[in-house]
């Protein structure tokens, strides 16, 4: 084993770890106000612009159509979210948030808050921007790969 390899590995194995952390923690914050982890950044689109169609929602969230189809689906069974027939082209959908979504507005971006302070914890402020760079870099080599 060379020393890249095992730089590798150790990377491997504390970002896997701390992304599933991250998530769980983010689902059980989320949870206690009927929304599931991935559901908010679907609320938050639609905080930003309501009325969406499941299809631009999907390319705002950076996920494939039917994932959002799905993700609507059991969040209008929570009753966050309505979906409408577009007036002006009966071939489209569009979703709307109901008044439990909208109250939703603040709170899920606090849950969420409550969870990255716990994450990032005895960082200093610098530390967090250059975490925070650091991971900006990460996410464009993923995405240039």
């Amino acid at each position: 084993m060379n020393k890249a390899t095992d730089d590798n590995r150790a990377f491997r194995d504390i970002f896997r770890r701390a992304t599933r952390l991250a998530r769980e923690r983010t689902d059980r914050a989320l949870s206690g106000h009927g929304v599931r982890v991935g559901q908010q950044f679907v609320l938050e689109e639609l905080w930003r612009e309501d009325g969406l169609t499941p299809g631009e929602l999907a390319r705002r969230v950076g996920v494939e159509t039917p994932t959002v189809v799905r993700g609507v689906g059991r969040m209008e069974a929570a009753g966050l979210l309505k979906r409408r027939d577009d007036p002006a082209d009966g071939r489209l959908v569009r979703v709307w948030l109901t008044g439990r979504g909208r109250e939703l507005a603040e709170t899920v971006p606090r849950a969420e808050d409550e969870v990255i302070e716990g994450a990032l914890s005895g960082f200093s402020e610098g530390e967090r921007r250059q975490l925070t760079r650091l991971l900006s870099r990460l996410l464009e080599n993923l995405q240039a790969s």
